[in-house]
């Protein structure tokens, strides 16, 4: 007789500190705590209840994913991003980004379809009436479903290390008067070329959505230039 099986876990129940990070890397991301601004364990342990040890680990934790800036003398900040931090995220995202969606509708299948639009359908959701912070933990699982279908995990890892500056950029562009069209709809042009199997047409609509967000937080970037 076999040995019965458990079923996989497929999400780690999330212990102090990862929501301690959550919890901070959104009020970063949505400008909750400005460019710049120290950050002052007391006040942070008091608002969210916790000891300085998590406050410490998270702060480190942040300065990975380039949130967070340590200045001698000063402590940590919330780091200043600036145009060529921007433009060269959007670039490693370009590689990234059309190389796994061109291989994710090479490899499309019905479980990866499923997934897929899935993942969409969430995002369609979260993208009216919901907050930020869940838009962008949608949109981010979308990609996850693409590199997941792509088989490129390596790939998918290094877009997590940059999630944290990636959201600061939507989060820029998604609040800018320049947006002609909305995200979602670059999304659903995404899902639909990879679900046809077309890997061509998948990158087309990958570069169309990066083209149209560079352009945006360049305009961005410049116009805050002109105003210091």
């Amino acid at each position: 007789m076999s040995a019965p099986k458990l079923s996989k876990i497929d999400q780690q129940p999330a212990t102090l500190r990862d929501m301690v990070q959550e919890r901070m890397r959104e009020a970063i991301v949505e400008g909750l705590f400005q460019p710049g601004e120290r950050l002052i364990e007391r006040p942070l342990c008091e608002q969210l209840g916790v000891s300085r040890t998590v406050v410490r680990e998270t702060i480190r934790y942040l300065e990975a994913e380039g949130l967070v800036e340590i200045l001698p003398g000063h402590g940590p900040i919330v780091a200043v991003m600036r145009w060529e931090d921007a433009r060269q995220i959007y670039g490693i995202r370009r590689l990234l980004e059309t190389a796994a969606a061109e291989q994710c509708a090479r490899n499309i299948d019905a479980d990866i379809s499923r997934k897929l639009e899935a993942s969409l359908k969430r995002l369609q959701e979260e993208s009216v009436g919901k907050t930020r912070g869940s838009l962008f933990r949608a949109t981010s699982d979308f990609y996850q479903q693409v590199f997941r279908g792509a088989e490129h995990h390596i790939a998918w890892d290094i877009v997590e290390r940059l999630n944290g500056r990636i959201s600061r950029l939507r989060m820029l562009t998604l609040t800018s008067k320049q947006r002609r069209r909305p995200g979602i709809a670059y999304m659903e042009d995404i899902c639909a070329a990879v679900v046809s199997g077309n890997p061509e047409a998948a990158r087309f609509a990958v570069e169309c959505h990066l083209d149209a967000v560079t352009s945006i937080a360049e305009r961005v970037f410049a116009s805050e230039d002109d105003l210091q």
